[in-house]
């Protein structure tokens, strides 16, 4: 799908549950990945965003199971609930610097995830955020980082290094 470089906004779930969908590139015009905008987007493996994005949205990319990655520009700020949760092919995914707030269950079932950096504008890791990332092995977590919510990293079966620094109070 090419989408119009005058379009100015994508309304939540006008994709959800395409499932043929494969690529798909977000004009620059476009500031905010809607709530379930690609959910349930099976198909959905190639997504090209802008560097102008300001937010994800809750759910956005929920079941997109064959996305592997995806570059997420250092202009976003926040990532929704549920963001990526079972994206089950994704491997790598780059959180920007500058992103204050990272969901709950955001990256919950992304089965395939293997390493992941928190950056330090970051100061709270939220419920089941990393929760079945069986593939995770290790998580680098900023001295920014004051608490960690319940399960945040529960059935990470292959986690073997984790370093939680003294400022975590919780």
């Amino acid at each position: 799908i090419t989408l119009p470089s005058s379009l100015i906004h994508i309304c939540r779930s006008s994709f959800e549950g395409c499932t043929s969908l494969e690529k798909i590139n977000i004009p620059s015009s476009i500031k905010t990945i809607e709530a379930s905008l690609f959910k349930g987007c099976c198909s959905l493996n190639q997504i090209t965003i802008s560097s102008f994005l300001i937010s994800i949205g809750n759910d956005s990319f929920n079941n997109c199971s064959c996305l592997t990655h995806i570059k997420i520009p250092s202009s976003v700020t926040s990532i929704g609930n549920h963001a990526f949760t079972n994206c089950s092919s994704l491997t790598q995914i780059e959180i920007p610097s500058i992103v204050t707030s990272i969901g709950n269950y955001a990256f919950y079932g992304c089965s395939s995830l293997k390493k992941i950096t928190i950056p330090s504008s970051v100061i709270s890791i939220g419920d089941y955020v990393f929760s079945n990332c069986s593939c995770l092995t290790q998580v680098e977590i900023p001295s920014t980082v004051t608490s960690i919510v319940d399960h945040a990293f529960s059935n990470c079966s292959g986690l073997t290094q984790i370093i939680i620094p003294s400022s975590v109070k919780s």
